[in-house]
């Protein structure tokens, strides 16, 4: 019906296949619409395609066939360049290994994706990184390094990073893999609240059932292929 919003993201006949003497086929005819707002979870045996799908979706990995669209925008045919633009205003990541840079304090990660895009001055940057730490409990961990902290403060600064240039789409690769009890549920809470309050779109890869059963919806992957899409 015209008129009504673009999905944020959307995959159409999406197939990845890595060129080999014998090729593999990573995801297959994929076919996926995320709104604005929506907390979703990818789930599916080992080896079903769920890492391959959420770089695909990100703009990490670009399809064999099909395309992925990102706020109405088809990406098919974009340069490398383009695509990196994208990926750094639109979408925050958040991976199972926080990545932070070891020889910068918290909140200099922090603050290192708005620097790239360039869109703030140093007050509103130095600002933002301040703002996102607090609101995250992180404000005593800002000038740490990131292996002085714990494994749940790395990646709650690694949240914060994802954050940085005000995403509408958070992509997560299995978040909460490294973590003990009580830190997973304190990650799932924090995406939990960035859809409820913020109106951000999560997509989490978990291997975790207790993360996948908390998300309101939830796919699952098998060989490749969404064999339940399911909302709750």
């Amino acid at each position: 019906m015209s008129g009504e919003p673009a999905p944020l993201v959307e995959a159409r006949g999406v197939t990845r296949i890595l060129p080999a003497t014998v090729p593999v086929t990573l995801v297959r005819d994929i076919d996926l619409v995320v709104q604005k707002g929506e907390f979703l979870s990818v789930t599916g045996p080992s080896g079903s395609g769920k890492s391959s799908l959420l770089y695909l979706l990100g703009l990490l990995d670009v399809p064999t066939s099909g395309e992925v669209l990102l706020d109405g925008e088809h990406t098919s045919g974009l340069n490398s360049d383009v695509l990196a633009a994208l990926r750094l205003k639109k979408i925050g990541f958040v991976f199972q290994f926080h990545f932070l840079l070891p020889e910068f304090s918290v909140i200099d990660n922090v603050k290192l994706p708005m620097r790239r895009l360039g869109e703030l001055t140093h007050d509103e940057i130095e600002a933002r990184a301040r703002k996102l730490l607090i609101d995250l409990d992180m404000a005593d961990q800002m000038t740490k390094r990131p292996d002085q902290l714990s494994g749940g403060q790395r990646q709650r600064a690694a949240i914060a990073r994802a954050l940085a240039n005000d995403p509408a789409l958070i992509l997560a690769d299995e978040p909460t893999g490294n973590l003990d009890t009580k830190n997973s549920q304190i990650v799932q809470d924090i995406f939990a609240r960035l859809v409820s309050e913020q109106g951000r779109t999560v997509i989490a890869v978990t291997h975790e059932e207790s993360f996948a059963r908390a998300t309101p919806r939830n796919v699952y992957l098998v060989d490749g292929k969404i064999a339940r899409d399911e909302r709750r």
